[in-house]
């Protein structure tokens, strides 16, 4: 329902000059009037029966107008109303197929719900999940935080049937111990990447110009999401490279980490990726080793990583990594495809995603990169599109792995550290 003093028609929709001039009963009211207007809109709102107010306007706490801002909240909790706001673009839930935003309309349904403070920051974003192919359950823009909140949203995401992991741009938390409470109950279903802005003194002070929010000491906030299982991302690019890999693949059964290339030098950025984030190759099973060795030359080393040449045409793509995931001996599996003269990167692509159907489909974690030109990302377009993590660079492949294995790992601290807790209690 269009509402608008002004306006009999919007868009081919019969226009209400309020609120409370609809006939039927109202969910949610949409604000987009200017700031010293909201608290009338909200009053209005209220007397009508609105549950919840999403308040695009913005002109409240993050320019020094606090009161205001209250003064809105107030209003909101007299009719037991809840504010999503100020200062933000909008909400998207796709099984209700609502984009109350004035983002992009085509977005992908999927599994990712996605809680941003930042407005311009999150349109950009939900264009990013549609070029990488990456399907949203939903996305919350919540700007100044007036009442509802990410722990308010996660509490909602840990039940939702339709999300499976949760991405949260971050600038400040207000309830620090309630926000780990609640994070650490859905770490142990669902995984949560945070990409937390204000990590230096010049960009706290741009968070606090911003949305009005306090960022505080880094390290609080690392040792927060150390207790909750969050892991911490500190780049949009690592954060959606993160949450690609975590929700096309399955979780691992430990940490058999396998890395197969054709180019050691790729190997071996990949094997310091993995090490760096605290995972050390071990030397692969010998039934995957006397598989490969059917193959490639005897110069190949099939340490690990299993390096199968340079020389390797795309048949060897299709056999080693149909092995490796076949093989009881591997948890995990990293491809890395330098491009040479003798193959073409949509071909290896091809290879990889045959090898992935032959075996039943992805029944453990995979990552791969092709590493290369225009043809490299023709492939992994293709890989991509086949919800198959692809990557341009060896060390990218190698740290979405990790951040899976990770995962795993701090969810079963977060399991040790509850039941302590609760045992403490009891």
């Amino acid at each position: 329902y269009p509402v608008n003093p002004n306006a009999d028609e919007i868009l081919g929709l019969k226009a209400y000059p309020s609120v409370s001039s609809i006939p039927e009963p109202v969910d949610v009211v949409v604000v987009s009037v200017p700031a010293p207007k909201v608290p009338k809109v909200i009053e209005d709102a209220g007397k009508a029966g609105a549950k919840f107010a999403v308040i695009i306007a913005s002109g409240f706490k993050e320019v020094g107008n606090v009161e205001l801002e209250k003064r809105v909240v107030e209003t909101a909790r007299r009719y037991g109303m809840r504010v999503l706001g100020p200062n933000i673009f909008g909400y998207v839930y796709t099984p209700s197929r609502i984009n109350a935003t004035f983002g992009p309309r085509d977005v992908i349904p999927g599994g990712v719900a996605f809680i941003t403070q930042s407005g311009a920051l999150g349109i950009a974003l939900m264009g990013t999940t549609i070029m990488e192919g990456i399907g949203v359950s939903a996305i919350i823009s919540i700007g100044n935080k007036a009442d509802l909140d990410d722990a308010d949203f996660l509490e909602f995401f840990e039940k939702d049937p339709n999300t499976n992991i949760v991405l949260i741009y971050l600038e400040g938390i207000s309830d620090g111990r309630r926000f780990v409470e609640v994070a650490s109950k859905v770490t142990l279903q669902k995984p949560i990447v945070v990409i937390k802005s204000g990590r230096t003194e010049a960009g706290a002070r741009a968070a606090a110009s911003h949305t009005g929010s306090l960022a505080g000491n880094i390290a609080f906030y690392e040792t927060a999401f150390k207790q909750s299982g969050i892991l911490f991302a500190k780049s949009v690019e690592e954060a959606f490279d993160w949450v690609k890999a975590l929700t096309w693949n399955p979780l691992p059964k430990g940490d058999r980490i396998v890395v197969i290339t054709n180019g050691g030098g790729a190997g071996v950025q990949a094997s310091d990726t993995l090490a760096d984030n605290g995972f050390l190759l071990q030397r692969p099973s010998e039934t995957l080793v006397e598989e490969i060795k059917k193959f490639v030359p005897p110069f190949a080393s099939l340490a690990n990583p299993i390096d199968i040449t340079g020389m390797a045409p795309t048949e060897w793509y299709y056999r080693s990594v149909y092995a490796a995931l076949k093989d009881p001996g591997v948890d995990s599996v990293v491809v890395l495809y330098c491009h040479t003269a003798l193959t073409h990167p949509v071909e290896v692509a091809e290879e990889i995603i045959r090898a992935v159907k032959d075996v039943g489909g992805l029944t453990k974690p995979l990552t791969v990169a092709l590493i290369g030109g225009v043809e490299a990302y023709e492939g992994i377009k293709k890989l991509t599109e086949t919800r198959i993590p692809a990557y341009p660079t060896p060390e990218r492949a190698a740290a979405a792995m990790a951040a899976i294995h990770r995962y795993v790992k701090y969810r079963e601290y977060v399991r040790k550290r509850l039941s302590y807790l609760g045992k403490e209690r009891s």
